[in-house]
């Protein structure tokens, strides 16, 4: 009889017939030798079924139907990978096949992956375990030796189950049941909740949230130029009583009273002198670890600004149609302990790529296999780290090329020295005030060679002048001149990709619990294969936008968060949750928890979820007071969570006047300022407003009004209507041709757009808003936007994310849209010093 081996990829199903060895006869789904049938799948190809699939009524989103709780979960096919599904279990029921073995990667969702592909075959054949690490011919080869019974993973498979079927409770139900009670039958509206990007999403609102609440602080900095025998140095001043370890309001290098600053400047009038001294050590930096596949994502949305989603489609490229790199979806920074061999081929093989300093590590005998950051069985898990591999290079596209020069680098460096540094601390006391200077430089670049460092003069610090020797006396500067600068406090930055990966990965440190923060330390939110993916779906639901590399939420995200804090869910929104789960997933591993407990408890909680959801309600008492008031009959409008209202819904008495009156926070899919709301409700009408989004994402900008009759809402574009900004030409006179298209430009009350008729076709291919972040944009500039492709420099924008003004340029792009350019910065005093410094050289050899 023979064996019927099912692996997770084709690619291992591959590596496997070339390590088990003999003859293979290759078929369409499958190869076969004597004893073994090898055939894969392609990942996942068995799902949960849907609600529908159980009851064609839940088809239909009703409050009513929920909560959905399956008596006994149903398997079905991947519609997509159907075939390969059926291919698998005609083999199954060949009557040449013996015993299955599971040959899926070594981890809880290699185990769910087989497992549902078994239950649904039906199929009574024994199973063993081929548990790999390793992909070496070497490790294939034992661990055939080495098959474990199916009994064995029974826990592991009860684990990656259970978590499934979690995930599928609490996704279904919630989403469900949040998206009925936010937008109702209204289509095309769903409020995803989900275990994993719900808490992601959490962590970008709140950083949203902080921006907004941020209140900028004024410091000064003291900057001294001090002059001695040998040339002249800067300083900046440093407080005495600095204690490590205190947040950025007590830097060492800021002053928070400008009386203070203006004490230190008086004594460094009169050029005072100063007495000096310095501490020099040696300090040694190693080389970063292998990446995993979060660190890759990471670094590559750094240099390249490439997303999480395209640094994932490369390395499998380069892993899957180049076979170039090992597999990337991995969270180990480590590679297996009998690698040593392999690595020696790996790095002679670069060297057609990277020169002699891909081999150096072998020719020099750098390859330490003790060495427990590179070489560490506890530290691999399902998969081992990114690394190239020994086969022969493949011609790659540039972006592809990127990412490989990256792993490549990164490979070779770890094997090699520590880069070494000779650093100087120097102090300058003037009046009993210390002003800190540093120099660092490079005296052996070790690993940093890989990446083009080198030193010319080893051990020079050119980067300060030498202090003159004084006969065991302090040195001593003269002070040059000084600047006092003033600066403010700046808010947090938004999230990138690179570092809301880094967030999602280290979502463990956010949890108070000690068990559950251990827990999630291999994974925090997500996992490597998955975080690009959670990332992609939170910005394909319109919760985050791209704005250039930052990650912004939108309104629908914060009304989302804000309605499960309503609803006491806010569970949902912490990465507690995952934890949680975590933890008890570990312990079903290990035989310490059954799984039918975790699946009630998960049920239990689903159900008080869904209870509190359609049973929520918001009444007078829960509503705040607001400083606006309502057009009808100036009372007083309190805020609730979606608007602002005023107290009481119910219906007036026949022949009593209706002063019922709500306004809701999101107009235009666009969150409103109050001092919007309140001009609006005042004066009737506000405007030009930018930053509305159509139902297809698209920014427009409008005016907008109350309707003096019904007190509702609307937008009004200059003789247009709808949301979508179309404007109604028929009544308007153009104020310009277009140099660009040849259509006619019109000045509506929001924006100038460009009308361009191709028979009796209209299209407006450029529109442009009048006013962009508080500054208005006159009609001279629009003109020369459409001519030169870039207007004057503009100032007095104003920053939503920073509160402060900025200056920039308007470009045109060819899609029609305006982006802004930034005139380049202006260079610092140092930078100024050291230009005038070398021009004086200059005069001087002249």
């Amino acid at each position: 009889m023979k064996s019927l081996v099912i692996a997770e990829k084709p690619s291992v199903a591959r590596d496997l017939c070339k390590a088990v060895g003999g003859k293979f006869a290759k078929h369409d789904e499958y190869f076969e030798s004597d004893e073994y049938v090898i055939t894969s799948a392609v990942g996942h190809i068995v799902e949960l079924c849907m609600p529908e699939d159980y009851d064609k009524r839940d088809a239909f989103w009703r409050l009513a139907n929920l909560p959905i709780i399956p008596e006994q979960f149903k398997l079905k096919p991947i519609e997509k990978t159907e075939s390969k599904f059926k291919s698998i279990k005609k083999l199954m029921k060949r009557k040449d096949i013996g015993t299955v073995i599971n040959a899926c990667d070594a981890g809880r969702e290699g185990e769910l992956i087989f497992s549902y592909v078994y239950k649904l075959t039906k199929s009574k054949l024994p199973v063993k375990r081929l548990w790999m690490l390793s992909m070496t011919p070497a490790a294939i080869r034992q661990a055939f030796k080495d098959l474990r019974d199916g009994e064995e993973m029974q826990n592991l498979a009860d684990a990656a189950q259970s978590r499934s079927e979690a995930d599928w409770l609490i996704g279904i139900n919630c989403t469900r049941g949040v998206t009925k009670r936010l937008y109702g039958s209204r289509a095309g509206n769903v409020a995803g909740v989900g275990r994993v990007q719900t808490p992601t999403l959490a962590i970008v609102v709140e950083r949203e949230r902080l921006i907004e609440s941020f209140e900028p602080r004024d410091y000064w900095r003291i900057v001294t130029d001090f002059g001695i025998t040998n040339g002249s140095y800067q300083g900046v001043y440093q407080k005495p009583d600095f204690k490590k370890g205190d947040d950025e309001h007590n830097r060492i290098d800021r002053i928070w009273d400008e009386e203070e600053a203006n004490k230190i400047a008086a004594a460094l009038e009169g050029n005072p002198g100063a007495l000096v001294s310095e501490e020099k050590k040696k300090s040694r930096q190693a080389a970063q670890r292998l990446y995993d596949l979060t660190t890759l994502q990471r670094e590559a949305n750094n240099r390249f600004g490439f997303s999480a989603r395209r640094t994932l489609q490369l390395a499998q490229s380069l892993y899957e149609k180049h076979k170039m790199i090992t597999y990337p979806r991995t969270d180990s920074r480590a590679l297996p302990e009998d690698y040593p061999d392999t690595v020696r081929s790996t790095l002679k093989n670069l060297e057609s790529s990277l020169g002699e300093i891909a081999t150096r590590p072998v020719s020099n005998n750098w390859i330490n296999p003790k060495d427990k950051r590179v070489f560490n069985n506890k530290q691999v898990s399902d998969h081992f780290a990114i690394i190239p591999t020994p086969d022969s290079q493949k011609k790659l596209n540039d972006d592809e090329a990127k990412i490989y020069d990256m792993i490549s680098r990164r490979f070779v460096s770890i094997f090699y020295p520590s880069a070494e540094f000779n650093v100087t601390t120097r102090i300058s006391e003037v009046q009993g005030h210390n002003f800190k200077t540093e120099g660092k430089v490079l005296v052996s670049p070790g690993w940093l060679e890989v990446y083009g460092k080198s030193v010319t003069v080893a051990g020079v610090d050119d980067t300060l002048p030498a202090l003159s020797e004084q006969d065991g006396e302090p040195a001593k500067a003269q002070v040059e001149g000084y600047e006092k600068i003033a600066e403010q406090t700046k808010p947090p930055p938004r999230y990138t990709e690179a570092t809301l990966l880094s967030a999602m990965e280290g979502a463990g440190k956010l949890v108070e619990d000690d068990e559950l923060a251990d827990a999630m330390k291999e994974g925090g939110l997500g996992t490597p294969a998955t975080r690009a993916q959670i990332i992609e779906r939170l910005i394909a639901e319109r919760y985050i936008e791209r704005d250039h590399r930052a990650l912004c939420p939108t309104p629908k995200a914060e009304t989302l968060l804000d309605f499960l804090t309503c609803i006491n869910a806010e569970v949902l929104t912490k990465p507690e949750l995952t934890g949680e789960w975590e933890y008890k997933l570990h312990k079903i591993e290990d035989g310490e928890l059954d799984r039918e407990v975790f699946v009630k408890e998960i049920i239990g909680m689903t159900e008080k979820i869904v209870d509190s959801i359609k049973n929520f309600q918001e009444n007078d008492d829960d509503l705040l007071p607001s400083e606006l008031k309502s057009p009808i009959d100036g009372q007083p409008l309190f805020e609730s969570m979606r608007a602002f209202k005023t107290k009481g819904d119910k219906k007036p008495e026949e022949g009593e006047k209706d002063t019922r009156f709500a306004i809701y926070k999101i107009i235009g899919n666009r969150k409103m300022e109050v001092e919007e709301l309140k001009e609006l409700l005042e004066k009737g009408k506000v405007g030009p407003i930018d930053n509305f989004r159509s139902k297809s994402g698209k920014p427009y900008s409008a005016n907008l009004y109350l309707d003096p009759e019904t007190h509702r809402v609307k937008f009004d574009f200059g003789n247009g209507d709808g949301d979508s900004g179309t404007v109604d030409f028929s009544t308007m006179t153009p104020v310009a041709k277009c140099p660009r298209t040849g259509g006619d430009v019109f000045e509506t009350p929001a924006a100038y757009v460009v009308r361009v008729m191709e028979g009796d076709k209209e299209t407006t291919p450029i529109r442009v808003s009048r006013k962009i972040l508080d500054r208005e944009i006159p009609l001279e500039q629009m003109m020369k936007l459409l001519t030169d492709g870039k207007t004057d420099l503009l100032d007095k924008f104003w920053s939503k994310r920073t509160k402060r003004p900025f200056d920039a340029y308007l470009t045109l792009q060819k899609s029609g849209q305006t982006k802004f350019e930034f005139p380049p910065r202006a260079a610092k005093k140092a930078t100024k010093k050291a230009a005038k410094k070398a021009a004086k050289k200059v005069a001087e050899t002249d």
